[in-house]
């Protein structure tokens, strides 16, 4: 049954919660429940509290009760708007004395920010004629990484309810404030609507009564009936308006906006949350630790053209969070809104969403465990695509190779010193004169040939487009210009001319995605370049969309689009920088709403061509991405440096697309800018093996930096990790499939598999494949060891066989420079096959299924398997599941589901893990066998020839 009650906020009490054991406590927060201050007051704020109180029996008698008791939030404690009265100086000071110390009992880490415009100096007049707190404190002012100066007291002017209905979904609540806030346009009467959608998701929405506002135009599911049995309740602060979600099951608070005033202007919409830990993670696209840092960190989104770098805005934008929390279970929260914001961190732990334009549309996900968050987000913006087989191979570019023979031989390099590689790109040296859908007719008139070489060979070929074309060709010369001018499906300026910015070609219209009048345009170009050189997939880049000049050639209007109230801290200081005019019309709205959604408009446009061009699985990747880009293209992490930070960093990256998912993601192998290092590139190939999608890329005028530029030692190693991918290929493969059917992560932090460890809850340097392999790369110069974490349990060697019986613990590990650090864990079983140069060669081996037994003996696993590039095989039943299990001594395989493509494929060997004894004798389908035992408990049998459609045993004793 839902449990819905108004409260006031005087209701709202502080919370003694359980405490964790002491290595825990020292890790987890300590906010707890619906606390909105630290659970216990200081003996200095006690004794300020009684001389104020004193003070106030004398001023104001009976009103002392009230103010007392600030801290749970009354609604009317002091006034503000309206000055004290005049008729004594007297009485003036005294009540500025006692706001003052009203102000000064408001802890540091609970002090939420009135001024955070970018850099002003904030002064106490200024901060005053907001009607806040100023309280001036040895770290810069506006807080942006320090204790504001200027902060919300606990009376600000907010919002009342003033009546609730109940809905079909859930209740509708009017929302009224009296008294103007400090930004312009205030909306002074909105409409609060609570849908319980499921028993695990939560969605809210405030909105204008009155008027409509612009919304994000991404599809997102509808709900007709209200969740019966929730594990959530919803209270409603009654004289000043906030909303706090509780888990029934541990009473732990999910999010509480009794903790700042809700700001609801046409340019400016924030709210306040406090966070039940300081465990939090997501919120892309940033370059940062896994887990975010909480003191006083502002991440601003708004999706911009940069080298990573930290504390800035890059190329995507996700408003979406999972937090931990004190019992250890996890939640998750989206802002679906698509306007620049910043989302402030602080210590309390709180958290406060600020954003200039839209609506506040919101979800909470319930869990509890961190996966099921995931698949619960992935069932509002949409699963990731099964991606096509090749996707998941070893991928070389760079921006330089001048031509296409000199790209060529790279290739050939490639295949003589056999080594792995699926697909060769090519920047933008391939294109005439850098024009879109050309290529080079002189340095690159071979590229036809080449690419038809590349599938004689199993091969693939991606090229790069960039989102500006070139406005500046003679007419009836370049068509893509001249049809898009005749169609219209450029971005245009205020005044209905096309808006020009700067990209390589020179000058450049930009193509409007929110038309669909341009997605037909776009694969019309897409399909006349296509009958010249048969490329195979896309790489779109430059799609913020980057521009050399702010705004335009022409600059931008002077109004409240491109100059708003409030800008957030975007690089550069304005919305154009760098990019085009927000003023600038669209077909769905202005770009001001559509900026950071101009990637996922494009990679869609992109995938459906394709789509219709190849009549396969489209493979795209971009730059620039949002909630749901998933579904239609992969990432790379950007133009990262040659440096072992960058190295270090990729992790966290991998790692954070696959919370926002987008699990085909990665960074490009030894660096795109700065000289490669030998042993960084060794190193970095190793790590890259296991990025889900694996690239070398590098920029020009560097040297080269694939496996064949490096010596025969390096080369060798580089080598190894790329035929250790390809062996792995059916597990990645089968994690992937995971990901389009149920929302799984494919790249997986091990806070996921272990959330009951907090030890896990800051590893970045580690990470696994699913739930079973885990991945420990050396990210430091010059040592032939690393230290990892292994949390309780059995951990085998993937190599050898070998045991580690963990009690949770770092463990350090042999690791020359040929090898990567791989363990098995207890009670998995996975697939692999022989490698060779290409996937489509590695996938028709003979399988080696690898089971890492549990204490009990116990393992499974399973397979996806299909013709690896058509549309919808899981969805039209055109594929094969297997599922493989190991108890008493006997491992089955039984299959699920069986479709043609599995009926060639064998199982030709198995290796066993933990088998305590030397068995009497080994039976596959109750044939005896010959078998190989190793002192490590290591069973292997060979030579089996079993049909993977069919079931098998595989038993000793």
């Amino acid at each position: 049954m839902v449990s819905y009650k108004l409260i006031h906020p005087e209701d709202v009490h502080l919370t003694e919660g359980n405490r964790l054991d002491d290595d825990e406590d020292e890790l987890m927060s300590q906010s707890e429940g619906a606390s909105l201050l630290p659970r216990r007051l200081p003996c200095s704020v006690t004794t300020a509290l009684l001389v104020i109180g004193c003070l106030l029996l004398l001023l104001c008698g009976g009103w002392l009760v009230g103010t007392m008791f600030w801290l749970h939030r009354p609604s009317n404690l002091l006034p503000h708007k309206h000055p004290p009265p005049a008729s004594t100086k007297a009485n003036t000071s005294e009540a500025s004395s006692l706001f003052g110390e009203i102000c000064a009992l408001t802890p540091e880490t609970w002090r939420f920010d009135c001024y955070p415009e970018r850099g002003a100096v904030v002064t106490r007049e200024m901060c005053e004629a907001r009607n806040c707190c100023f309280i001036a404190s040895e770290t810069p002012p506006s807080g942006r990484n320090g204790i504001p100066w200027c902060f919300y007291p606990p009376d600000f002017p907010s919002y009342s309810v003033k009546s609730v209905n109940d809905t079909s979904l859930g209740q509708k609540a009017t929302l009224v404030k009296d008294v103007k806030t400090y930004y312009p346009a205030d909306i002074m009467t909105l409409e609060l609507d609570v849908r319980y959608e499921t028993d695990t998701r939560l969605r809210v929405r405030i909105t204008d009564p009155s008027s409509s506002r612009y919304e994000v135009p991404i599809s997102i599911p509808t709900v007709s009936k209200k969740a019966e049995h929730p594990d959530y309740t919803v209270e409603l602060s009654r004289d000043r308006f906030g909303l706090i979600v509780r888990r029934i099951s541990t009473g732990a608070v999910l999010l509480n906006t009794t903790v700042a005033p809700l700001l609801y202007a046409d340019q400016f919409l924030q709210f306040s949350t406090s966070l039940p830990t300081e465990f939090i993670y997501g919120l892309g696209e940033h370059r940062s630790n896994f887990l975010h840092d909480v003191q006083w960190n502002t991440l601003t989104m708004w999706a911009r053209d940069v080298p990573p770098m930290e504390k800035t805005n890059l190329y995507g934008v996700h408003p979406f969070y999972l937090a931990m929390e004190k019992e250890k279970n996890a939640h998750g929260f989206f802002l679906l809104n698509s306007n620049a914001m910043d989302v402030v961190l602080q210590p309390a732990p709180a958290l406060t969403w600020r954003t200039i334009g839209g609506i506040l549309d919101f979800y909470v996900f319930l869990g509890p465990e961190p996966g099921t968050v995931i698949e619960q987000y992935l069932d509002v913006i949409g699963r990731p695509a099964m991606p096509i087989y090749w996707a998941l191979g070893y991928h070389l570019c760079r921006w330089g190779f001048n031509s296409s023979n000199s790209t060529w031989e790279v290739v050939k390099r490639m295949r003589n010193n056999g080594i792995p590689q699926d697909v060769q790109w090519n920047d933008i040296d391939y294109m005439d004169r850098v024009l879109d859908f050309t290529y080079d007719q002189t340095n690159f008139a071979t590229l036809p040939a080449m690419v038809k070489d590349l599938h004689a060979h199993d091969q693939r070929y991606v090229m790069v487009i960039d989102a500006g074309i070139s406005s500046v060709q003679t007419e009836g010369t370049y068509w893509p210009y001249d049809d898009g001018l005749k169609r219209g499906v450029f971005i245009k300026d205020t005044e209905g001319k096309t808006l020009i910015g700067k990209v390589w070609p020179g000058l450049t219209a930009y193509p409007d995605f929110s038309d669909n009048v341009t997605h037909e345009w776009w694969f019309e170009n897409l399909k006349r370049f296509h009958d010249q050189v048969e490329f195979d997939g896309l790489w779109i880049d430059m799609n913020e969309p980057s521009n050399f000049v702010d705004g335009s050639t022409n600059g931008c209007p002077s109004n409240n689009l491109d100059n708003p109230p409030y800008t957030p801290g975007v690089l550069g200081g304005l919305l154009r920088a760098k990019t085009v005019c927000a003023s600038a019309p669209q077909k769905q709205s202005t770009h001001y709403n559509l900026h950071s959604l101009y990637g996922l408009m494009e990679g869609e446009a992109s995938a459906n061509a394709l789509r219709r061009i190849l009549g396969k699985r489209p493979f795209v990747i971009s730059r620039s991405t949002f909630p749901s880009q998933g579904m239609y293209t992969g990432h790379w992490l950007g133009d990262n440096r040659s440096q072992w930070q960058d190295l270090y960093t990729s992790i966290a990256g991998i790692l954070t697309f696959n919370l926002l998912g987008i699990p085909l993601v990665g960074a490009d192998i030894c660096g795109f800018s700065e000289q490669p290092q030998e042993e960084l590139c060794i190193r970095w190939t190793q790590l890259g093996a296991f990025y889900p999608f694996t690239r070398n890329h590098n920029a020009i005028d560097m040297k080269p930096q694939d496996p064949t530029a490096f010596s025969p030692l390096a080369s060798t190693a580089m080598k190894k990790a790329l035929l250790l991918r390809y062996s792995l290929f059916p597990l990645l493969y089968t994690l992937f499939h995971h990901a389009h059917a149920k929302g799984h992560t494919v790249a997986r932090p091990l806070i996921f598999e272990f959330p009951k460890d907090t030890k896990t809850y800051k590893i970045d340097k580690q990470f696994l494949w699913g739930r079973s392999l885990l991945v420990t790369p050396v990210l430091e110069p010059a040592v032939d060891f690393v230290e990892g974490y292994f949390p309780e349990g059995l951990w085998y060697d993937y190599y050898t066989g070998d045991a580690i019986n963990s009690t949770g613990e770092d463990i350090r590990l042999s690791a020359p420079l040929d090898k990567i650090n791989l363990h098995l864990r207890e009670g998995s079983i996975i697939p692999t096959q022989t490698p060779n140069l290409t996937l489509w060669v590695s996938s028709g081996q003979p399988l080696h299924m690898v089971s890492a037994l549990s204490e009990n003996g116990t393992a499974c696993g399973d397979l996806f398997w299909d013709d690896g590039e058509s549309l919808d095989t899981y969805e039209n039943n055109q594929y094969a599941y297997i599922v493989f299990s190991v108890a008493q001594q006997t491992m089955t395989s039984q299959v699920l589901h069986n479709h043609l493509e599995a009926t060639y494929i064998t199982v030709q060997s198995a290796s066993f893990y933990g088998v305590k004894e030397k068995p009497s004798k080994v039976q596959v389908n109750s044939k005896d066998v010959t078998f190989a035992y190793r002192s490590n408990k290591v069973l292997t049998v060979e030579n089996l020839g079993l049909k993977l459609s069919q079931n098998f045993t595989i038993s000793w004793n």
